[in-house]
């Protein structure tokens, strides 16, 4: 499955557009997730696992647009937009929406 955030693709031609997906993953208390007391005020620790959980939540999200679009037999999902909301409680989610396109 290929993923873009333009609305075209080089050297391919979108043939029929399929309609729109998307993928929405939610992740709570992801930053206290392995970490002793002390380590919750080390900003560095701190910060290097709100990035672990982004990553984990935004992979979870994108193969959930990837299997949303294959249920339509999509080639490729165009138009890409990307929310992620951190909360302070910590909570991730991310949501991803696109448009499923047929190519040639």
């Amino acid at each position: 499955m290929i993923f873009t955030t333009t609305n075209t693709f080089q050297n391919k031609e979108i043939i029929e557009y399929l309609g729109v997906v998307s993928g929405m993953t939610y992740n709570v208390n992801y930053s206290y997730k392995g970490m002793s007391f002390k380590d919750m005020f080390n900003m560095k620790k701190y910060y290097s696992q709100i990035e672990g959980a982004i990553e984990e939540v935004k992979e979870a999200t994108f193969q959930k647009l990837s299997d949303n679009a294959a249920k339509l037999n999509a080639d490729a999902v165009v138009g890409i937009s990307v929310d992620m909301e951190i909360s302070a409680g910590g909570a991730v989610m991310v949501s991803v929406t696109g448009t499923a396109v047929k190519l040639q």
